[in-house]
Protein backbone atom coordinates (compact mmCIF):
# COMPACT_ATOMS: atom_id res chain seq x y z
CA UNK A 1 0.00 0.00 0.00
CA UNK A 2 1.06 3.72 -1.29
CA UNK A 3 1.88 6.03 1.50
CA UNK A 4 -1.21 8.10 0.46
CA UNK A 5 -3.49 5.53 0.72
CA UNK A 6 -1.88 4.71 4.32
CA UNK A 7 -3.00 8.36 5.22
CA UNK A 8 -5.98 8.54 3.82
CA UNK A 9 -7.07 5.04 5.88
CA UNK A 10 -5.86 6.52 8.86
CA UNK A 11 -8.11 9.38 8.83
CA UNK A 12 -10.78 7.65 7.17
CA UNK A 13 -10.72 5.44 11.05
CA UNK A 14 -10.01 8.12 12.93
CA UNK A 15 -13.28 9.87 12.07
CA UNK A 16 -15.63 6.59 12.76
CA UNK A 17 -14.47 6.67 16.46
CA UNK A 18 -17.76 6.89 18.39
CA UNK A 19 -16.20 8.56 21.37
CA UNK A 20 -14.59 11.55 19.51
CA UNK A 21 -16.39 14.33 17.48
CA UNK A 22 -16.37 13.71 14.09
CA UNK A 23 -14.46 15.08 12.08
CA UNK A 24 -14.66 17.11 8.66
CA UNK A 25 -13.71 14.40 6.01
CA UNK A 26 -10.02 16.11 4.57
CA UNK A 27 -8.15 14.59 1.80
CA UNK A 28 -4.68 15.12 1.75
CA UNK A 29 -2.14 14.18 -0.84
CA UNK A 30 1.39 13.63 -0.27
CA UNK A 31 2.55 16.49 -2.44
CA UNK A 32 0.30 18.85 -0.98
CA UNK A 33 1.08 18.27 2.57
CA UNK A 34 3.12 21.41 4.14
CA UNK A 35 6.47 20.54 5.81
CA UNK A 36 7.84 21.56 9.19
CA UNK A 37 9.51 24.93 8.59
CA UNK A 38 6.61 26.13 6.97
CA UNK A 39 4.15 25.13 9.69
CA UNK A 40 6.70 26.44 12.26
CA UNK A 41 6.74 30.23 10.18
CA UNK A 42 3.00 30.26 9.70
CA UNK A 43 2.87 29.49 13.85
CA UNK A 44 5.39 32.16 14.02
CA UNK A 45 3.58 34.74 12.50
CA UNK A 46 -0.14 33.54 13.14
CA UNK A 47 0.52 32.73 17.33
CA UNK A 48 0.49 35.21 20.02
CA UNK A 49 4.49 35.18 20.47
CA UNK A 50 5.12 36.15 16.95
CA UNK A 51 5.83 40.05 17.93
CA UNK A 52 8.31 39.06 20.82
CA UNK A 53 9.72 36.65 18.04
CA UNK A 54 10.27 39.39 15.73
CA UNK A 55 11.95 41.41 17.81
CA UNK A 56 14.28 38.66 19.02
CA UNK A 57 15.18 38.68 15.20
CA UNK A 58 15.55 42.42 14.89
CA UNK A 59 17.74 42.32 17.92
CA UNK A 60 20.27 39.42 16.74
CA UNK A 61 20.68 41.14 13.56
CA UNK A 62 21.43 44.64 15.27
CA UNK A 63 23.87 43.20 17.53
CA UNK A 64 25.31 41.21 14.45
CA UNK A 65 25.96 44.32 12.89
CA UNK A 66 27.14 46.13 15.93
CA UNK A 67 29.74 43.45 16.38
CA UNK A 68 31.08 43.66 12.55
CA UNK A 69 31.14 47.32 13.10
CA UNK A 70 33.18 46.75 15.95
CA UNK A 71 35.41 44.44 14.36
CA UNK A 72 36.26 46.61 11.43
CA UNK A 73 36.93 49.13 13.67
CA UNK A 74 39.41 47.18 15.68
CA UNK A 75 40.93 46.36 12.58
CA UNK A 76 41.47 49.58 11.18
CA UNK A 77 42.93 50.71 14.70
CA UNK A 78 45.01 48.19 14.70
CA UNK A 79 46.55 49.26 11.62
CA UNK A 80 46.79 52.55 12.04
CA UNK A 81 48.67 51.58 15.08
CA UNK A 82 51.08 49.30 12.76
CA UNK A 83 51.36 52.05 10.35
CA UNK A 84 49.99 55.25 11.47
CA UNK A 85 47.53 57.63 9.93
CA UNK A 86 47.17 56.67 6.10
CA UNK A 87 48.72 58.96 4.36
CA UNK A 88 46.92 60.93 1.50
CA UNK A 89 48.03 59.75 -2.44
CA UNK A 90 49.98 62.65 -3.30
CA UNK A 91 49.80 63.12 -7.82
CA UNK A 92 53.83 62.62 -8.20
CA UNK A 93 54.60 64.23 -11.59
CA UNK A 94 57.47 61.36 -12.29
CA UNK A 95 54.49 58.65 -11.51
CA UNK A 96 52.68 58.71 -14.80
CA UNK A 97 54.07 55.42 -17.36
CA UNK A 98 55.81 57.79 -19.39
CA UNK A 99 57.08 60.30 -16.65
CA UNK A 100 60.23 61.28 -16.19
CA UNK A 101 61.63 62.88 -12.91
CA UNK A 102 61.67 66.66 -12.26
CA UNK A 103 65.45 67.55 -11.86
CA UNK A 104 65.39 71.00 -10.78
CA UNK A 105 63.46 69.39 -7.68
CA UNK A 106 66.15 66.65 -7.20
CA UNK A 107 69.06 69.57 -7.24
CA UNK A 108 66.51 71.50 -4.61
CA UNK A 109 65.98 68.46 -2.82
CA UNK A 110 69.39 67.84 -2.83
CA UNK A 111 70.17 70.54 -1.17
CA UNK A 112 67.62 70.40 1.61
CA UNK A 113 68.71 67.11 2.19
CA UNK A 114 72.42 68.84 2.73
CA UNK A 115 71.19 71.65 5.02
CA UNK A 116 68.64 69.89 7.09
CA UNK A 117 69.07 66.19 6.89
CA UNK A 118 72.34 65.44 6.18
CA UNK A 119 73.34 66.24 9.79
CA UNK A 120 71.66 62.87 11.46
CA UNK A 121 70.48 61.03 8.28
CA UNK A 122 73.07 59.29 5.93
CA UNK A 123 72.41 57.84 2.59
CA UNK A 124 75.29 55.24 2.30
CA UNK A 125 74.57 53.76 -1.05
CA UNK A 126 74.78 57.40 -3.31
CA UNK A 127 77.89 58.47 -4.88
CA UNK A 128 78.51 61.94 -6.21
CA UNK A 129 79.28 60.73 -9.43
CA UNK A 130 75.45 60.29 -9.45
CA UNK A 131 74.57 63.62 -9.98
CA UNK A 132 76.16 64.56 -12.77
CA UNK A 133 74.24 64.81 -15.64
CA UNK A 134 70.57 64.42 -12.98
CA UNK A 135 71.17 67.41 -10.72
CA UNK A 136 74.65 69.20 -11.13
CA UNK A 137 77.37 69.09 -14.24
CA UNK A 138 80.41 67.48 -13.91
CA UNK A 139 82.49 70.32 -12.58
CA UNK A 140 79.58 71.43 -9.92
CA UNK A 141 79.93 67.51 -8.49
CA UNK A 142 83.28 67.68 -8.39
CA UNK A 143 83.94 70.84 -6.30
CA UNK A 144 81.12 69.75 -3.92
CA UNK A 145 83.04 66.72 -3.64
CA UNK A 146 86.24 68.16 -2.95
CA UNK A 147 84.37 70.17 -0.02
CA UNK A 148 84.58 66.90 1.99
CA UNK A 149 87.64 65.07 3.53
CA UNK A 150 87.95 61.21 3.27
CA UNK A 151 89.85 58.85 5.19
CA UNK A 152 91.75 56.72 2.80
CA UNK A 153 94.92 54.76 2.95
CA UNK A 154 97.42 52.99 3.81
CA UNK A 155 99.81 55.20 2.37
CA UNK A 156 103.34 53.30 1.09
CA UNK A 157 104.25 53.67 5.20
CA UNK A 158 101.16 52.16 6.26
CA UNK A 159 99.60 54.84 7.66
CA UNK A 160 96.29 56.41 6.86
CA UNK A 161 95.76 59.58 5.57
CA UNK A 162 92.89 61.98 4.43
CA UNK A 163 92.01 63.39 1.10
CA UNK A 164 90.21 65.58 -0.32
CA UNK A 165 86.75 63.83 -1.75
CA UNK A 166 86.12 63.13 -5.75
CA UNK A 167 83.49 61.50 -7.55
CA UNK A 168 83.58 58.19 -7.01
CA UNK A 169 83.49 58.66 -3.00
CA UNK A 170 79.68 58.09 -1.73
CA UNK A 171 78.15 60.53 0.81
CA UNK A 172 79.86 61.26 4.10
CA UNK A 173 78.32 59.11 7.06
CA UNK A 174 76.79 62.14 10.08
CA UNK A 175 78.38 59.45 12.66
CA UNK A 176 81.21 57.03 12.84
CA UNK A 177 79.02 53.99 13.55
CA UNK A 178 75.41 52.99 14.98
CA UNK A 179 76.15 53.84 18.81
CA UNK A 180 77.28 57.37 18.42
CA UNK A 181 74.64 57.61 16.71
CA UNK A 182 71.77 56.49 19.42
CA UNK A 183 74.18 58.72 21.73
CA UNK A 184 73.47 61.56 19.89
CA UNK A 185 69.80 61.59 19.46
CA UNK A 186 68.61 59.86 22.94
CA UNK A 187 68.51 56.41 21.65
CA UNK A 188 66.83 56.91 18.24
CA UNK A 189 69.16 55.56 15.18
CA UNK A 190 68.24 57.73 12.16
CA UNK A 191 67.89 55.19 9.41
CA UNK A 192 70.12 55.69 6.27
CA UNK A 193 67.94 57.15 3.53
CA UNK A 194 69.19 55.55 -0.01
CA UNK A 195 66.34 53.67 -0.01
CA UNK A 196 63.95 55.14 2.26
CA UNK A 197 61.20 55.62 -0.19
CA UNK A 198 61.09 51.96 -0.88
CA UNK A 199 61.13 50.77 2.72
CA UNK A 200 58.47 52.01 3.98
CA UNK A 201 54.77 51.43 3.91
CA UNK A 202 53.11 53.72 1.09
CA UNK A 203 56.85 55.09 -0.15
CA UNK A 204 57.13 58.50 -1.46
CA UNK A 205 53.56 59.47 0.24
CA UNK A 206 54.35 58.01 3.88
CA UNK A 207 57.66 60.58 4.27
CA UNK A 208 56.05 63.57 2.69
CA UNK A 209 53.13 63.28 4.89
CA UNK A 210 55.70 62.24 8.36
CA UNK A 211 57.89 65.96 6.87
CA UNK A 212 54.79 67.94 7.38
CA UNK A 213 52.53 66.53 9.69
CA UNK A 214 54.05 67.88 12.52
CA UNK A 215 51.10 69.52 15.36
CA UNK A 216 50.07 69.49 18.76
CA UNK A 217 48.67 66.65 19.98
CA UNK A 218 44.72 66.36 20.74
CA UNK A 219 43.61 66.47 24.00
CA UNK A 220 44.27 63.42 26.18
CA UNK A 221 47.31 62.41 24.34
CA UNK A 222 50.31 62.54 26.28
CA UNK A 223 53.90 62.78 24.56
CA UNK A 224 57.14 62.17 26.85
CA UNK A 225 60.01 64.26 26.88
CA UNK A 226 62.24 63.92 24.16
CA UNK A 227 59.45 62.81 21.55
CA UNK A 228 57.25 64.71 19.26
CA UNK A 229 53.71 64.12 18.73
CA UNK A 230 52.80 62.89 14.44
CA UNK A 231 49.92 60.81 13.46
CA UNK A 232 51.61 59.52 10.48
CA UNK A 233 54.41 57.71 12.67
CA UNK A 234 53.80 54.40 14.40
CA UNK A 235 52.48 54.96 17.45
CA UNK A 236 51.91 58.36 17.17
CA UNK A 237 55.38 59.60 18.89
CA UNK A 238 58.57 60.10 16.86
CA UNK A 239 62.34 61.30 18.41
CA UNK A 240 62.81 63.83 15.02
CA UNK A 241 61.40 66.99 15.68
CA UNK A 242 59.94 68.96 13.45
CA UNK A 243 62.70 69.92 10.49
CA UNK A 244 60.73 71.92 7.38
CA UNK A 245 60.36 75.16 8.63
CA UNK A 246 58.95 78.03 6.07
CA UNK A 247 62.38 79.59 4.52
CA UNK A 248 65.07 76.84 6.26
CA UNK A 249 66.91 76.54 3.06
CA UNK A 250 67.35 79.91 0.01
CA UNK A 251 66.94 78.01 -2.71
CA UNK A 252 69.27 78.87 -6.02
CA UNK A 253 66.69 79.43 -8.56
CA UNK A 254 64.84 81.50 -6.51
CA UNK A 255 62.00 79.12 -5.65
CA UNK A 256 59.65 79.90 -2.32
CA UNK A 257 60.89 77.62 0.41
CA UNK A 258 57.79 76.85 1.96
CA UNK A 259 57.43 74.17 4.10
CA UNK A 260 55.13 71.99 2.04
CA UNK A 261 57.55 73.09 -1.66
CA UNK A 262 60.72 71.49 0.38
CA UNK A 263 58.69 68.41 1.26
CA UNK A 264 58.38 67.75 -2.12
CA UNK A 265 61.73 68.45 -3.52
CA UNK A 266 63.67 66.45 -0.94
CA UNK A 267 60.90 63.70 -1.57
CA UNK A 268 61.22 63.63 -5.50
CA UNK A 269 65.48 63.27 -4.48
CA UNK A 270 64.46 60.26 -2.23
CA UNK A 271 62.78 58.78 -4.62
CA UNK A 272 65.48 59.35 -7.51
CA UNK A 273 68.14 58.19 -4.65
CA UNK A 274 65.75 55.00 -4.57
CA UNK A 275 65.20 54.33 -8.38
CA UNK A 276 67.89 56.34 -10.13
CA UNK A 277 66.96 54.05 -13.30
CA UNK A 278 63.38 54.81 -13.58
CA UNK A 279 63.31 56.86 -16.89
CA UNK A 280 65.79 54.46 -17.93
CA UNK A 281 63.29 51.35 -17.34
CA UNK A 282 60.41 53.22 -18.60
CA UNK A 283 61.96 54.45 -22.03
CA UNK A 284 63.32 51.01 -22.51
CA UNK A 285 60.18 49.34 -21.74
CA UNK A 286 58.51 51.87 -24.63
CA UNK A 287 60.90 51.21 -27.10
CA UNK A 288 60.41 47.35 -26.47
CA UNK A 289 56.66 47.89 -26.82
CA UNK A 290 56.94 49.71 -29.80
CA UNK A 291 59.02 47.29 -31.06
CA UNK A 292 56.92 44.13 -30.79
CA UNK A 293 54.01 46.18 -31.68
CA UNK A 294 55.70 45.79 -35.64
CA UNK A 295 56.56 42.11 -34.69
CA UNK A 296 52.93 41.80 -34.09
CA UNK A 297 51.25 43.63 -37.37
CA UNK A 298 53.85 41.56 -39.40
CA UNK A 299 53.19 38.41 -37.95
CA UNK A 300 49.14 39.14 -38.63
CA UNK A 301 49.86 40.42 -41.99
CA UNK A 302 52.10 37.13 -42.87
CA UNK A 303 49.71 34.91 -41.80
CA UNK A 304 46.54 36.49 -43.98
CA UNK A 305 48.91 36.15 -46.72
CA UNK A 306 49.60 32.48 -46.08
CA UNK A 307 46.31 31.69 -45.32
CA UNK A 308 44.29 33.78 -47.64
CA UNK A 309 45.11 30.57 -50.23
CA UNK A 310 43.32 28.06 -47.92
CA UNK A 311 40.60 30.10 -47.29
CA UNK A 312 39.45 31.09 -50.58
CA UNK A 313 39.64 28.32 -52.81
CA UNK A 314 36.70 26.66 -53.61
CA UNK A 315 36.83 22.79 -53.56
CA UNK A 316 34.15 21.00 -56.77
CA UNK A 317 33.47 17.58 -56.17
CA UNK A 318 32.67 15.37 -59.27
CA UNK A 319 30.10 12.66 -57.72
CA UNK A 320 28.97 11.42 -61.12
CA UNK A 321 32.31 10.62 -62.89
Amino acid sequence: MSLSKKIRAAIQGYGKLSFLPTLPRQTYHVKTLPTLPDQIMKQDLDGPASTGINSLRWLALFGAGVSGLLGCATIAYSDEAEHGLAASNYPWPHNGILSSYDHASIRRGHQVYQEVCASCHSMSLISYRDLVGVAYTEEETKAMAAEIEVVDGPNDEGEMFTRPGKLSDRFPQPYANEQAARFANGGAYPPDLSLITKARHNGQNYVFALLTGYHDPPAGVLIRDGLHYNPYFPGGAIAMPKMLIDGAVEYEDGTPATEAQMGKDVVTFLSWAAEPEMEERKLMGFKWIFVLSLAVLQAAYYRRLKWSIFKSRKLVLDVVN
